[in-house]
C-alpha cells in the first residue's frame, strides 16, 4: 500500500515545542503537511512563556525542506486561538488537521489541592482543546474535510493517584470527542483520541529507570497520532500508544438486569453480581444505541 502523505494539507499542532507535540509536528511535516507549531513556551505548571521552543521546531522543519510557522498563543486565550487560526489561513488558506496536545500539570492529592490548581488544569486540557476545535470547526465543515486528534490519558480513563484535576479534564475530552464524531460525520470530519505513554518533561519526575525511559520515547507514539490525522483515519477511537505498542480502549456497558419499575435498593444489592457480570458487555457507538437497548430491556427484549 502507498505511504500516507499530507501533501497540500495544513496542520495545527498545539504544545508542539517539545516532547510529543514536537514529534507529531516533525512527522506531519516530513510527510508533506504545512504545520503551525503552537507552543506557549511555559513551564510544566503553565507559568511563564516564550516563543523559543516553537521557533526551534519550525527551524527543524524548514531545515528538512518542509513548511512551518510558529505561534506562541495560549490555547486558553480566545484572541490567541483566533490569531493562531488566522495565521494558518493567511499563510495557506485552509486547515485540515488539528492535533490538540498542549497541557500542564498541577499534581496533588485531592485533599491538598486548591481549587485554582484544579481549574487551571481543566482549562488548559479541556477548554484548551475545545477552543481550537471550535475555531477550526466551520473551516473544516466548509471544506467537507477535517481530522481532529485530542489527547486523553490513562489518568482519565482509569484514574491515577494525585491527578484528580488532570484525570477529570482528560476523561472530559472523551465525552467531547464522542459528540464531535457524530456532529462531524456528514462533513467528513473525523475526531479521535490518543492516550499516550511517553517519556517527556511531564513524566520526568516519576523516577522511571533509564532503560524504561529509553523504550518510551515520544516518537514511538507519533505513528498512531499521524495515522489518526490521515484520510484513512477511523472516527471516535481511543488509541492507546507507548513503546511502539498500540491498542484501542473502549467504554463498555454490561448486559445488566431488568429488575422492573418496582425495583428496590435491596433488589439492586441482591442482583449486583449479575448487574456487574462482564459477559456480553458492549461498547456502544452512540447514546441512541444504548437508549434503544434500555427500552428493549423494559419491554422484556
Amino acid at each position: 500500500m502507498a505511504d500516507i502523505r499530507f501533501d497540500g494539507k495544513v496542520a495545527i499542532v498545539t504544545g508542539a515545542g517539545g516532547g510529543l507535540g514536537r514529534q507529531h509536528a516533525l512527522e506531519l511535516a516530513r510527510r508533506g503537511a504545512k504545520v503551525v507549531v503552537n507552543d506557549l513556551g511555559g513551564s510544566m505548571d503553565g507559568s511563564g512563556g516564550g516563543s523559543d521552543a516553537a521557533n526551534k521546531v519550525v527551524d527543524e522543519i524548514k531545515a528538512a525542506g518542509g513548511e512551518a510557522i510558529a505561534n506562541g498563543s495560549s490555547v486558553t486565550d480566545d484572541a490567541g486561538v483566533a490569531r493562531m487560526v488566522k495565521d494558518a489561513m493567511d499563510a495557506w488558506g485552509r486547515i485540515d488537521i488539528l492535533v490538540a496536545n498542549a497541557g500542564i500539570l498541577r499534581d496533588k492529592t485531592f485533599a491538598k489541592m486548591e481549587i485554582p490548581d484544579f481549574s487551571v488544569v481543566v482549562d488548559v486540557h479541556l477548554m484548551g482543546t475545545v477552543k481550537p476545535a471550535k475555531a477550526v470547526w466551520e473551516i473544516m465543515r466548509n471544506q467537507n474535510y477535517g481530522r481532529i486528534v485530542v489527547t486523553t490519558s490513562s489518568s482519565g480513563l482509569y484514574g491515577n493517584f494525585g491527578q484528580s484535576n488532570y484525570g477529570a479534564a482528560k476523561l472530559g475530552l472523551i465525552g467531547f470527542m464522542n459528540t464531535l464524531k457524530l456532529e462531524g460525520q456528514k462533513n467528513n470530519i473525523h475526531v479521535n483520541a490518543i492516550s499516550p505513554v511517553a517519556a517527556t518533561r511531564m513524566t520526568e519526575n516519576l523516577g522511571m529507570p533509564a532503560e524504561v525511559l529509553a523504550q518510551l520515547k515520544p516518537e514511538f507514539v507519533t505513528p498512531g497520532v499521524v495515522f489518526l490525522c490521515s484520510e484513512e483515519a477511523p472516527t471516535g477511537a481511543i488509541l492507546t500508544a507507548g513503546a511502539g505498542a498500540f491498542a484501542v480502549a473502549r467504554i463498555v456497558e454490561t448486559e445488566g438486569v431488568a429488575i422492573g419499575a418496582g425495583a428496590t435498593v435491596e433488589a439492586v444489592r441482591d442482583n449486583w453480581a449479575k448487574i456487574a457480570d462482564p459477559e456480553g458487555q458492549k461498547a456502544y457507538v452512540n447514546g441512541g444505541e444504548q437508549t434503544a437497548k434500555f427500552f428493549r430491556k423494559l419491554q422484556g427484549g
